[in-house]
């Protein structure tokens, strides 16, 4: 499990081309919720609250951590020092928290039970690997400090008991260097299900102006912060 999770790890960013395709092949017998249009809209905001606890779980989590850590690095493993304060002292994998809460947002839109039960099924396959691998590399890393931290702490599911203050103060900088893409990539996820389900229903094509708003508004975060990631500085002073 341990080497499986290192391949997975190195790969885990194609996770929501697999989530999306089934979310997606669930939608050939979509119809609005209890029949209402209205309805249906008003559980798409509950789908994108879901999503957007997850993406403050993020940000929380990264805004907060030490340099070096918490990264989107695909290639290895990488952590300087270990991060056991703030979300890290609540759970272990904080950030694959709120990649569940993202995912669980955009697997509920279809409202089909089955459905968020199969991605919850692919999801913890799936990091559970990554996150064997990860602590692998962690307690060689780091040794009894990563042991002791780890007895304490859950793996998953949150303890608000645990809670400790962050050792270090929120850069928000770092969030918009590192997290873009997560919020890009759930409003486009869930534009592109709005679409699609509403052809399946209707049998042609509607845009709904909020979501062609937080479209554009995603897309347009994207490119600036991507741009400002690539060919300029500003972004990675660490605001600290």
């Amino acid at each position: 499990m341990r080497d499986t999770g290192g391949w997975l790890f190195r790969w885990r960013g194609y996770l929501p081309l697999l989530f999306i395709a089934i979310v997606l092949a669930s939608l050939s017998h979509f119809r609005f919720l209890g029949g209402s249009e209205v309805d249906d809209e008003l559980w798409e905001c509950v789908c994108l609250a879901v999503s957007s606890i997850g993406l403050l779980v993020r940000a929380l989590t990264v805004g907060h951590a030490a340099d070096n850590t918490s990264g989107r690095n695909a290639r290895q493993q990488r952590a300087e020092v270990l991060n056991t304060s703030g979300a890290y002292s609540m759970v272990r994998h904080p950030l694959y928290l709120g990649n569940f809460c993202i995912w669980m947002g955009i697997a509920l839109y279809p409202h089909q039970w089955l459905v968020a039960f199969a991605c919850i099924c692919v999801f913890w396959l799936y990091y559970e690997r990554i996150m064997i691998a990860e602590e692998a590399f962690l307690a060689g890393r780091f040794g009894e400090e990563f042991h002791a931290w780890a007895r304490a702490t859950p793996a998953f599911i949150p303890d608000p008991r645990l809670f400790r203050r962050p050792d270090r103060p929120f850069s928000l900088r770092t969030v918009l260097k590192r997290e873009y893409p997560a919020f890009s990539g759930t409003i486009f996820s869930m534009f592109v299900l709005e679409v699609a389900g509403d052809y399946e229903v209707l049998g042609h094509f509607t845009l709904d102006t909020l979501w062609v708003v937080l479209l554009a508004l995603a897309l347009g975060v994207h490119v600036v912060l991507r741009t400002l990631k690539k060919h300029t500085r500003l972004l990675d002073q660490t605001g600290r």
